[in-house]
This record gives C-alpha cells, sequence and structure tokens, in this order.
C-alpha cells in the first residue's frame, strides 16, 4: 500500500500539542494471558482495540449536542482552543483528508488524537485494564453516529476485532493503513456518551 507524502500544516500549536510530554503512571504492562478462565475448559478472549482503514469516523469532531463539549473534557485552555481550530465548516478535522480517509498531519498529530491507554487514563479516567474494551466501544458508538448502524465501516471494524481478538495477541501494533499509518492511536467511549466525541478523537 502508498501513501502519499504530505508537508504538514504550518499550525505551531498542533506541533507542540502533539509533543506534549505525556503524563507517565505505572509502566508496567499487565503480562497475563489475555483470557479469563471459564468452566469445561473454555476460554474467553479479550477484546482488544485496533484501528481500521477506510473509516475516519474518530475525525469527524462536531457530532451534534448530544456529545460533550471539549470545555466538559480538557482542563488546558489551549486543549480546547487547539481542538476547536481543528474543525472544519463541516464538522470534520481540517487535517482529515475524506477523499483518501487519510490525516495530513497524523505523525504530528495532537496528543489528543492518540488511542493509547495512557491517553486514555488521563482524559477520560479510564483504566488501562479497561482500554480495550472502552476503545472499541467508543469506536462502534462513533462509527454508528457518523456512518450508521449498518454501514460497511461498522461491518469492517467489527469483523477486525473479531479477528483481533481470536488470535490471542498479547501486544497489538495496529496498522491502520490510510488512516494512522501504523501506530495505536486514539477514539472512543467511556460508559458515559457524553465522552464519545473525545474519546472518537483518539483513533
Amino acid at each position: 500500500m502508498s501513501h502519499a507524502v504530505v508537508a504538514p500544516p504550518c499550525f505551531p500549536t498542533v506541533r507542540s500539542a502533539a509533543n506534549r510530554p505525556r503524563q507517565r503512571g505505572n509502566t508496567k504492562q499487565n503480562r497475563s494471558s489475555g483470557g479469563a478462565a471459564l468452566g469445561f475448559g473454555g476460554e474467553r478472549k479479550e477484546v482488544r482495540w485496533k484501528c481500521v482503514e477506510d473509516c475516519g469516523a474518530c475525525c469527524k469532531l462536531e457530532k451534534g449536542p448530544s456529545f460533550a463539549t471539549p470545555e466538559e473534557i480538557f482542563q488546558d485552555p489551549s486543549d480546547v482552543q487547539l481542538y476547536r481550530s481543528l474543525i472544519g465548516p463541516d464538522g470534520w478535522c481540517i487535517n482529515f483528508d475524506k477523499a483518501s480517509r487519510t490525516c495530513s498531519i497524523y505523525p504530528d498529530r495532537p496528543y489528543f488524537c492518540r488511542v493509547e491507554p495512557e491517553i486514555f487514563q488521563t482524559l477520560y479516567g479510564i483504566d488501562k485494564k479497561r482500554f480495550n474494551k472502552e476503545a472499541c466501544s467508543c469506536c462502534r458508538d462513533t462509527i454508528k453516529v457518523v456512518y450508521g448502524s449498518k454501514s460497511k465501516e461498522l461491518d469492517n471494524f467489527n469483523h477486525a476485532i473479531k479477528s483481533v481478538s481470536s488470535t490471542g495477541v498479547k501486544a497489538l501494533k495496529s496498522d491502520c493503513g490510510r488512516h494512522n499509518r501504523g501506530d495505536n492511536s486514539v477514539a472512543v467511549a467511556s460508559t458515559s456518551s457524553k465522552f464519545l466525541p473525545f474519546l472518537s478523537l483518539l483513533l
């Protein structure tokens, strides 16, 4: 798969937010088998989040009044300002190419556009143990809002999650193809729907 080289825009605020040092918590990884023992020798597979190409639902930044505002998510006013500056007239991120469904500043995207356990912990209070489950839930909810509950994007996502989860992969470095170009990025929902627009940002 080929990727076009795109020069990032000259938005110093985007670059500074992308490079903002992250809060570091306990970096020790959970080394469990990823499944819980069930009766009769069965094993429950842990759900694993994976971004899928040809989606971009997380880049639809303006999803409507039922979603949280940036002020409800971010404590830092500069994050609110940056988030709002990324919203185009059609509600999509100004850096999202809808034709190719790619991010033009992917390597330098803001920290809140990354789907990573540490980001979910910092912004949404989601424990690292719940990251995969919450990320999957948020993606599904966001895809339903943007593309519909019977969309090919939702089918593709559900198929990808089922495939990844059934393999028992312990550490996933997803290749999101043209969307995120190969690293775990962000999106998605906590148990409260008011966080959906920002969790979906992280995809």
